[in-house]
């Protein structure tokens, strides 16, 4: 059976209230509109996807985010062009959000132009844009060596 994507990532966080600052108007950016934004959860869909923030229970509030620790490394949004990349990019600084690597180029698959920076948390993001199918073809001829 083939799938047909990601319906939503759900992200859990210390500050529900400094992460809705930070997501609604990056998510709004990427065409998404809320649909829920209560004081335990917000959740955006559109382009395709969807994203939930809820607040985490007390007891980890002191606990911070580590990509190299098991769960969650990063996420990535596709963006349509380069262009879009470049132009993320500029908003994401706007709202001043930690940038990791602003736009380059990578080996992951031929064309492959991205941005990596950090929502409240520390979460990293990433936003990419690969020509053509990129590695989501449904057939990889050679598999990308690290």
């Amino acid at each position: 059976m083939e799938l047909n994507g990601i319906a939503h990532i759900q992200l859990t966080v210390r500050d529900l209230q400094r992460s809705i600052a930070f997501y609604e108007p990056l998510l709004h950016f990427f065409a998404m509109k809320t649909i829920v934004k209560t004081p335990d959860m917000f959740y955006c869909v559109g382009s395709r996807t969807g994203v939930a923030i809820s607040r985490a229970d007390p007891q980890y509030h002191d606990d911070h985010f580590h990509q190299r620790r098991l769960g969650l490394h990063h996420f990535c949004f596709r963006a349509r062009t380069r262009a879009d990349v470049d132009e993320i990019f500029q908003f994401v600084e706007g709202l001043g959000a930690p940038v990791v690597h602003g736009p380059q180029e990578d080996h992951f698959a031929p064309g492959y132009y991205s941005i990596l920076f950090e929502d409240p948390d520390g979460i990293r993001l990433e936003v990419n844009h690969v020509p053509g199918k990129g590695n989501l073809a449904s057939e990889i001829v050679k598999p990308v060596e690290f």
